[in-house]
């Protein structure tokens, strides 16, 4: 295989990627994705979409899945430090409910490979986070949908200790629980 390192996680086909770092005393260099390298290693992934955001620490954002056009998202943190998440909402999944969190920064160059059928969210634990992901489909604003980031049920263990305040969007504040959501994909 290639340039990167692929790490299984306790939820089937959600897995964490480290890059090979070449450094030098000019800096560094790695790739990020290798089309080859992603499906000789099991993962054939095609994706449509960047996004990049920046924001600050302890804005929360999540958790956010499409209902009809679910987006597999390759995540990564170019700037500051963030803890990722990733819920699996896939109604026959062993693992339904259930959630793996990551600590992904710009010094750990981690990556999070969320599946399709998954919800999303991330805790920007650094002063500043820029963070950037590829999608496996475009994104479709009147399809989103979301579960509230503190619902019991998931009992996601956010590292709070590390922020002083949990920022939300005000869509991020009426995300209702994953039972009331009732979504299954």
């Amino acid at each position: 295989m290639g340039q990167f390192k692929f790490l299984d996680t306790k939820i089937n086909g959600m897995f964490i990627v480290e890059p090979a770092i070449f450094e030098d005393n000019r800096g560094y260099f790695m790739e990020t994705y290798n089309y080859n390298d992603f499906k000789e290693a099991g993962h054939d992934l095609t994706f449509v979409q960047d996004n990049q955001s920046k924001s600050s620490k302890g804005v929360l954002r999540g958790l956010h899945f499409q209902i009809n056009y679910p987006q597999g998202k390759l995540v990564r943190v170019i700037k500051g430090e963030v803890f990722d998440v990733g819920v699996d909402l896939r109604k026959d999944s062993p693992t339904y409910g259930q959630w793996v969190g990551v600590i992904l920064s710009e010094e750990n160059k981690k990556q999070l490979f969320i599946p399709e059928g998954f919800a999303h969210g991330f805790l920007v634990l650094s002063d500043v986070a820029e963070f950037v992901y590829k999608c496996t489909e475009f994104y479709h604003g009147e399809d989103e949908g979301g579960i509230i980031w503190n619902d019991p049920e998931i009992d996601i263990k956010w590292p709070l200790e590390k922020v002083d305040e949990i920022i939300l969007s005000d869509k991020d504040k009426l995300w209702k629980s994953l039972e009331e959501t009732n979504i299954r994909y």
